[in-house]
């Protein structure tokens, strides 16, 4: 019997390494694994050309398009890319800035407001600090090197926005050195936090920080999902619990290759005592697959978006997510 074709891009994590090898191969699917290391990349040709059957997708843009509408594409609960996000605050230290209340009213810089690592970042310094952002000025731009802006992409909330383009010729990183913003909430470091004295992290203890947030809420954000064409999936509705099984049966693997004592894997010096803490604080899996065990992070997320003005009304979270029948991790 002739297996179904299916191309899926996907950033080079772990937890797909073995659906990428063909060590694990999903039921009745011939899988293309396209590797890409940029997630804007992925999302980008995704939605613009449907380059692909499954990609991986901004949760935060997912659930932003869906709320308005006409959106053609459906979520699997699978979410590759979750991060923690209080190490990703930066300040410049000559800011007056040394607790989180007093970003309020200062110059913060975000990759793209709409990011779903900005607005966990907005979300949990507003609902765990109390952070007033009503007065801030956001400037949006590349991390590192000046970026092009891609209206086609770009997504804002309703209401007024105090927000501008740092512009062609300088990045965040510039613009944070020079103290021309005082703070920068993103995706991903800027070289100045390496470069320059000046620039240093909101929370320097960041890891016993975000312990206590998981502690206190039992959160790990989510960043990103896979999505699946309407279309394909109204034509192959088998193919999205074929899929939903082999993710899961890989990140299962890379678990397993990641607790081999034998030969240290990655290059982590203490990573058997990082795998033992994350088995006391996550009992084994800190990234589970399926909507009811991710319920309360999915519902905090839309809650953020709602109260930021993404999404005008708060969305029934079964309904942005295929139903998976007949498996549990």
């Amino acid at each position: 019997m002739t297996k179904l074709p299916v191309t899926m891009a996907c950033g080079p994590y772990d937890r797909l390494q073995a659906l990428k090898d063909g060590v694990i191969k999903p039921e009745g699917i011939d899988l293309r694994y396209v590797e890409i290391q940029s997630p804007p990349e992925i999302f980008a040709r995704m939605l613009k050309t449907n380059s692909f059957d499954v990609a991986e997708m901004s949760s935060a843009h997912y659930f932003t398009m869906k709320s308005r509408g006409d959106f053609p594409y459906i979520a699997l609960p699978v979410f590759p890319s979750r991060l923690f996000r209080h190490g990703f605050i930066f300040i410049n230290r000559n800011s007056g800035i040394s607790k989180p209340t007093d970003l309020a009213g200062k110059r913060i810089a975000v990759q793209e407001y709409r990011q779903s690592a900005g607005v966990w970042i907005r979300g949990i310094l507003k609902s765990e600090y109390g952070v007033d952002f009503g007065d801030v000025k956001w400037l949006e731009g590349g991390v590192d090197t000046p970026r092009r802006f891609d209206e086609t992409m770009d997504l804002r909330p309703a209401g007024d926005l105090n927000l501008e383009l740092i512009g062609p010729e300088k990045s965040i990183s510039d613009v944070l050195v020079s103290g021309e913003v005082d703070a920068y909430f993103g995706a991903r470091a800027p070289a100045a936090f390496y470069d320059s004295e000046d620039v240093v992290r909101l929370f320097p203890n960041y890891r016993a920080e975000e312990r206590r947030y998981y502690e206190c809420t039992g959160i790990y954000p989510i960043m990103h999902t896979m999505i699946m064409r309407e279309d394909f999936h109204r034509a192959h509705p088998w193919a999205a619990e074929a899929l939903f099984k082999a993710l899961s049966e890989s990140k299962k693997w890379a678990l397993e290759q990641m607790r081999f004592s034998g030969a240290q894997r990655y290059m982590l010096p203490w990573m058997f005592a990082d795998i033992d803490e994350m088995d006391e604080l996550f009992g084994g899996d800190p990234c589970p697959y399926g909507v009811e065990p991710n319920r309360k992070t999915l519902e905090t997320a839309l809650e953020y978006l709602v109260d930021q003005g993404f999404i005008e009304n708060m969305m029934a979270i079964d309904d942005l997510f295929t139903p998976i029948v007949g498996w549990t991790e």
